[in-house]
């Protein structure tokens, strides 16, 4: 909630200064809660516990959290701090401490096709019945071998617990770790169980798991996973596009990182040319896209992440009058993925300050020349209560052909009649059944004035004749009363 350094900065010198120099580069910083915040937070609001935290494992410590080996597996899950085929070093701590750094390792190579080893967590309670379990996964192995996510649930009437299995996760890639997400929604008390099972494929390691975290929040829709990063900090050629994704509604989006500025990195969100676009509603309305730089500390709760996002609002405009987020087809630029597609990319729209070289380089952002941008892109568009939800139909561009939209207004349908849905700005905007009228916040304010004297001037005039007409009956009243007066007093004396 503070500015940098450099806010509102009019020259090379800082605009604020620290009492203390340490934090001179420290103030001013977007990223999320420190563990120190939320302590003083929780402490603030008499908060004992977290909402959504449940769990968090890094194996540093012999009990392994608490976790149990099954008893009608083939295999093991062993706590190891390497392994000769890889992975060298833990996740937690990439072999920057001496004696410590520990992971789980199932070793597939020692067993036979179709040998298991399953390891399940400790007893977990839920409150809010949606999860995200996140962990790192290394394969040394086959690309055969996989691993399977299953949840132990249990009830009155099952005190063993019911086996359910989640996720299956297969393809993966050898020789690195890897980030994985899996969605559960689990409502009673639970156990999450990692299954490693030998694939046909010849193998020489096994799989390895390590800073494995659950939280009661929504996963994120994509994870982008760029190798090598630092080679493209402050680089001409650190200008980087992601892979295609999909929003859960269709749109096809691809995230713009640029890392070629000297001291800070901008990123952009574009929406590209995809499979759905002639189902889909142009201009794109009201779908939120986060953009997260991933803090990858061991424990969830010491992380501080940094995040921007955006909205596409459809009446956005471009300077030549096209609505920004509409069909990129139509207003996007032609572009070729790396295997030579043709596609088409729309405008980006971000922020040219998402993080400084400065903190990009600082906590666990980059780890193994590793970094991790999550993506979710969710429509809200149940948040605007004037937000029309119906897809343009020929019907409803029928009912539209003969009503026509003054200045860049848009035809709608309501309850089956054509309306005109006006644009706005800031402090602007206009009105009218064709939007034919322009209000602004000024005329608003000239009109308060104006009325407001009126008023005061209508009613200093109302008090006046009151004020008169009460003094002129007085004055009749006395003058009438004038004898009587005048006797009594001569009486008195």
């Amino acid at each position: 909630m503070h500015y940098s350094k450099t806010a509102f900065q009019n020259g090379t010198e800082p605009t604020i200064v620290t009492r203390i120099s340490d934090f001179e580069d420290v103030i001013g910083q977007r990223m999320d809660f420190s563990d120190s915040d939320l302590l003083k937070l929780n402490r603030l609001y008499n908060c004992s516990s977290s909402l959504s935290f449940m769990d968090s494992c890094s194996f540093e410590l012999e009990n392994v959290c608490g976790m149990i080996q099954s008893s009608g597996d083939n295999a093991d899950w062993q706590r190891v701090s390497q392994v000769p085929r890889g992975p060298e070093n833990d996740h937690s701590n990439m072999g920057q401490c001496q004696g410590s750094g520990f992971f789980m390792h199932f070793d597939s190579s020692s067993v036979n096709v179709g040998a298991t080893a399953v390891l399940e967590s400790r007893t977990l309670y839920p409150k809010r019945g949606f999860q995200c379990l996140q962990f790192y996964l290394y394969n040394s192995g086959s690309e055969s071998d996989q691993l399977n996510i299953y949840i132990r649930e249990y009830s009155a009437d099952n005190v063993d617990g019911n086996l359910t299995l989640v996720e299956e996760i297969k393809e993966i890639p050898i020789g690195s770790w890897q980030l994985y997400h899996v969605t559960l929604e689990v409502t009673k008390k639970f156990r999450v169980v990692f299954e490693g099972r030998k694939g046909s494929g010849t193998s020489l390691g096994g799989l390895s798991i390590d800073d494995i975290n659950l939280s009661e929040t929504r996963c994120p829709h994509h994870i982008w996973h760029i190798r090598n990063f630092t080679q493209f900090i402050g680089s001409p050629n650190g200008t980087l596009y992601s892979p295609p994704f999909y929003s859960s509604k269709g749109y096809a989006f691809q995230i713009y990182l640029n890392l070629a500025h000297v001291t800070d990195a901008g990123i952009y969100f574009h929406l590209i040319s995809g499979a759905n676009d002639d189902q889909l509603q142009w201009p794109c309305p009201w779908q939120q896209a986060t953009m997260t730089l991933l803090d990858q500390n061991p424990d969830i709760r010491q992380r501080m992440s940094n995040q921007r996002s955006i909205t596409t609002d459809p009446f956005m405009t471009t300077d030549n009058g096209n609505y920004f987020w509409d069909r990129p087809s139509k207003v996007g630029a032609v572009a070729f993925f790396p295997n030579g597609t043709q596609f088409r990319r729309g405008g980006g729209y971000g922020t040219s300050a998402f993080i400084t070289h400065e903190r990009l380089k600082s906590r666990d952002f980059i780890k193994g020349d590793d970094v991790y941008i999550l993506l979710t892109v969710e429509d809200i568009s149940h948040l605007n209560s004037t937000q029309i939800q119906a897809t343009p139909t020929p019907s409803v561009q029928d009912l539209c052909s003969k009503t026509t939209c003054e200045n860049d207004g848009v035809c709608t349908v309501q309850d089956g009649k054509a309306e005109c849905r006006c644009r706005s700005g800031e402090d602007w905007w206009y009105m009218g059944e064709r939007c034919e009228k322009r209000g602004s916040t000024r005329d608003t304010i000239v009109i308060a004035v104006s009325s407001t004297a009126t008023v005061f001037a209508l009613m200093l005039i109302i008090t006046l004749v009151s004020v008169y007409c009460t003094r002129k009956k007085y004055r009749e009243k006395m003058s009438s009363n004038g004898p009587n007066l005048t006797l009594q007093n001569q009486h008195a004396f």
